[in-house]
């Protein structure tokens, strides 16, 4: 297939934008999809995320490649290596195929592999029964300090007083 924007070289990207309520889908050389700010393959190894994701594997020796470098995700074929060079994933799937070198990484990133955010409460609901909501506190303060997530801890442990 020929390039929509040249038509002179093969179409080796396919460019699905949505634009108020259509979906207009580019195909496109190389050369057309980075004059329109888009990356590519040889953009991306350049990115300096790779670089970053490499330094916190495990320090100087994540330079030297590792067996595990050659994991394959098994719907879109990308590898570990893949990923720790342009620190991107290559589909859905490959967070399954990568699962425990992705939550070590998320772990050393962030402190834990886990999301303890906020949960959504509709409006008036909290109101309605403190004596849940306080059990809720306190299972989620017992979670963040399992989890040693010592900032939610602490801030939960200031609700509960206020509940208390």
């Amino acid at each position: 297939m020929l390039c929509d924007n040249c038509k002179e070289r093969e179409a080796v990207i396919n460019l699905t934008q949505v634009e108020h309520d259509s979906k207009v889908t580019l195909h496109l050389c190389e050369q057309c999809a980075q004059q329109k700010g888009v990356e590519t393959g040889v953009a991306v190894l350049k990115s300096p995320l790779g670089g970053f994701i490499t330094a916190m594997g495990k320090g100087a020796a994540s330079l030297v490649p590792s067996p595990a470098d050659g994991l394959r995700c098994g719907a879109c074929g990308s590898t570990l290596k893949d990923f720790r060079e342009s620190g991107r994933l290559g589909c859905a799937q490959c967070y399954q195929a990568f699962e425990t070198h992705l939550r070590d990484l998320l772990r050393r990133l962030h402190g834990s592999s886990q999301h303890l955010g906020e949960r959504y409460v509709t409006p008036g609901a909290e109101d309605l029964d403190p004596r849940a909501q306080l059990l809720d506190l306190k299972d989620q303060l017992r979670r963040a300090v399992e989890n040693e997530n010592f900032e939610l801890a602490a801030e939960l442990r200031d609700r509960i007083r206020v509940l208390e």
